[in-house]
């Protein structure tokens, strides 16, 4: 298993912009696909996008199609999840999550998960 490390979340005006990282251990994260999720307080935990092991194929949730991008960089063990034009809709805790499978967005889909970054997004 790969273990997840997330960071750069924050504070953030209604129309800004954040970048999240998600750096990982071990040698074979380029054999996961890597996702994100989130979940806002008293909601059930979201897909929010995903990507496969080499990067080549990205999936979104349609509340995010447009203003969020995921990306990797296999040599940096790092996924990145840049979000922009944030609505306060946005506002939870992100996390990511790595998964055998090469499809799915449920959260049983993805057996290793980070302890999640806050992002905040004041109106």
């Amino acid at each position: 298993q790969v273990q997840m490390v997330e960071s750069g979340g924050g504070l953030v005006q209604a129309g800004g912009s954040l970048r999240l990282s998600c750096a990982a251990s071990g040698r074979t994260f380029s054999y996961y696909a890597m996702g994100w999720f989130r979940q806002a307080p008293g909601k059930e935990r979201e897909f929010v996008a995903r990507i496969s092991s080499s990067g080549g194929s990205t999936y979104y949730a349609d509340f995010v199609k447009g203003r969020f991008t995921v990306s990797r960089d296999n040599a940096k063990n790092t996924v990145y999840l840049q979000m922009n034009s944030l609505k306060p809709e946005d506002t939870a805790v992100y996390y990511c999550a790595a998964s055998r499978k090469s499809f799915g967005t449920r959260w049983s889909d993805f057996e290793s998960w980070g302890q999640g970054t806050q992002v905040t997004v004041s109106s």
